[in-house]
């Protein structure tokens, strides 16, 4: 508090209920742990009596770090939350096949309902979904139910889609004091399942709901969407916590795969997903000390490595000259990971089954050289399925060295034959950081864009435009959203009513102005200004529409969120937020900011990467 009467009386009133004032440092830290925060702490310190107070502040991450390996030395939480069991549809509401309706078993009935809920999206229409999900549906079915349904263009699945469709319906137009239980009944089971007490401090989980059975979608084209993906049961899952807390209690008649005490991992529960076979984990929130940790030590890790880019850079061009292949090849592969941002291997999850490839694992087929295309020389054309089966398509001219190379590592191969014979991905543990590093680097260009007389809107526009490039780097590619055009074409409609409001604005303010030079009277100079603000007013509204217009449709098929949550260390983010005068929620919001609370707290304006 700045008003000294005002400091003097809280030290009175510290003094008169008994706390020493060298005590209060201590009280104020072990209420912020006490209370389960998640952020940095402040700590109150008094110097001499009269004297300024000081805040100093602390990071929970820098908090007693280990170095033997062990994440925790105490770990209790309640378990997963399971999803409930499955409702069977009303009796008034049938599956029909070949235009008959057909009571299905209870466990076939589920399946077909995972369907019939997606029936107006994409998915539904795609021919290798419909494929896979009759040939899992029908190994759910009675014998009887595989006799009988054989072909699934005969199946109609409308009658239950119409039926989820109205209950939807009927949940959005739920009262308010029924949302509200709903609600309260959430939070009772967030404070229940979503905590756990991690060396004595309260920290937030982050997925504590066992994800309930449904379709596999897949991102892309991928072969394996439509599969059913099967129920968790408690059999399915491995408990982790501390040797000496409470073992979280399974359903009743149920009992947990395993219970182990690893203090060298962060996860609480893991299972194995029967689609493609990938561990999946409960962990900690993003927001949580050993998150917080462990993102602050990879991008340090980044900012170490920007001062060994130009080494590597130099040493991947000599290697282009080398006599030995092997090194031709990496020399060749580095390049392409530093200034494509490619992955460094196809990096598929266990049981993973597309024709997905990195850079090490190009084939022959997967580029085409073009000595001279649309004007320029030396272009590598681009086409293979990466990360999540996402098509990376590109014509990128390179130096005319690596062209001259990759002339040398396709000859006498096949299609089929791998670009990079000579060499594997484990070479390229380290070099993975330099797409790292480079996305990194990338948003500090924006701030060169920016002038200060600049609207709010423009400066998130220059933002956005920055984080954009680093998604278009990354091929972090999303389809559009199926509302994308109506909201589109609200928002024209918003624009062309505000433009029409401007030029009636307009054309009151000539008048008044006309007036005014006729008869300058206070009341008609007056109206003027009034009209003039009324302009000034509307044209900033308009402005501010067509920009939003604009970030819209530049983010139509960009996925912006994995590079800005996973990808560029948020102190960048922060410092530019500061140094510009941008609210930091308009970058981030609660729940990142909870995520980044380390960079938040000790970032400033003139923070370098």
């Amino acid at each position: 508090n700045n008003n000294n009467n005002n400091n003097n009386n809280n030290k009175n009133s510290y003094r008169n209920n008994g706390f020493h004032r060298c005590a209060l440092s201590y009280t104020v830290s072990v209420l912020s742990i006490a209370c389960g925060s998640t952020t940095a702490g402040i700590l109150l310190r008094y110097t001499q009596p009269g004297q300024q107070v000081h805040k100093i502040c602390f990071g929970r991450w820098e908090e007693g770090r280990s170095q033997d390996g062990k994440k925790w030395k105490t770990l209790e939480h309640k378990g997963p939350l399971f999803p409930p069991e499955y409702e069977p549809l009303p009796q008034d509401v049938s599956f029909y096949y070949n235009g008959k309706p057909l009571r299905l078993s209870i466990v076939a009935e589920e399946v077909a309902t995972f369907y019939a809920k997606m029936l107006d999206h994409e998915y539904t229409s795609k021919e290798i979904f419909q494929k896979n999900f009759f040939t899992d549906w029908r190994e759910e079915m009675t014998a009887e139910e595989r006799d009988l349904i054989c072909e699934f263009s005969k199946c109609d699945f409308g009658e239950m889609h119409r039926y989820f469709v109205e209950q939807s319906e009927k949940k959005k137009d739920m009262s308010k004091e029924e949302k509200e239980v709903i609600r309260e009944q959430d939070i009772l089971l967030l404070c229940e399942y979503g905590y756990c007490l991690l060396d004595g401090h309260k920290e937030k989980i982050g997925n504590f709901r066992v994800e309930p059975p449904g379709l596999f979608r897949g991102r892309g084209e991928h072969p394996k969407m439509g599969k059913l993906k099967k129920r968790i049961l408690p059999e399915d899952i491995i408990i982790n916590c501390s040797n000496d807390s409470k073992t979280p209690e399974p359903p009743k008649g149920h009992k947990w795969k395993e219970v182990r005490h690893d203090d060298t991992v962060t996860w609480l529960a893991s299972w194995v997903e029967n689609v493609q076979g990938s561990i999946k984990y409960i962990m900690l929130n993003p927001s949580s000390k050993l998150k917080g940790e462990k993102d602050w030590q990879k991008y340090e890790i980044a900012r170490k490595l920007k001062l060994k880019v130009e080494t590597i850079r130099k040493e991947y061009e000599r290697d282009w000259k080398s006599k030995e292949m092997k090194k031709r090849q990496k020399g060749v592969a580095v390049y392409f990971i530093d200034k494509l941002a490619l992955r460094a291997g196809n990096e598929k999850e266990e049981g993973e089954t597309a024709d997905t490839v990195g850079c090490c694992s190009l084939r022959v087929e997967h580029i085409t050289l073009h000595k001279e295309l649309d004007g320029q020389e030396c272009v590598v054309e681009f086409d293979f399925l990466g990360k999540d089966s996402i098509r990376y398509y590109n014509k990128v001219p390179v130096d005319k060295r690596v062209f001259k190379n990759l002339k040398l590592f396709m000859e006498n191969k096949n299609p089929e034959d791998d670009l990079f014979d000579r060499i594997n991905v484990s070479m390229f543990l380290l070099n993975n950081y330099l797409l790292f590093c480079n996305q990194l680097l990338l948003l500090n260009m924006f701030a060169s864009l920016l002038s200060a007389n600049m609207t709010l809107e423009e400066k998130l526009l220059s933002y956005n435009r920055a984080n954009r490039a680093v998604a278009i780097l990354c091929n972090h590619q999303r389809t559009a959203p199926k509302t994308f055009e109506k909201s589109m074409q609200n928002l024209q409609q918003k624009i062309e009513l505000k433009q029409k409001q401007l030029d009636e604005a307009k054309a009151e303010l000539k008048k008044a102005k006309s007036d005014y030079r006729e008869s300058k009277t206070e009341k008609l100079k007056r109206l003027v200004e009034q009209k003039e603000k009324m302009v000034k007013r509307l044209q900033e509204q308009l402005k501010k529409l067509q920009l939003q217009m604009t970030d819209r449709e530049e983010n139509k098929v960009i996925a912006l969120g994995t590079s800005k949550l996973n990808y560029l260390d948020p102190r960048i983010s922060v410092a530019w937020c500061k140094k510009f005068d941008v609210p930091i929620e308009k970058i981030y919001n609660k729940t990142q900011r909870d995520k980044f609370a380390w960079a938040i707290d000790m970032t400033n304006e003139d923070f370098e990467f």
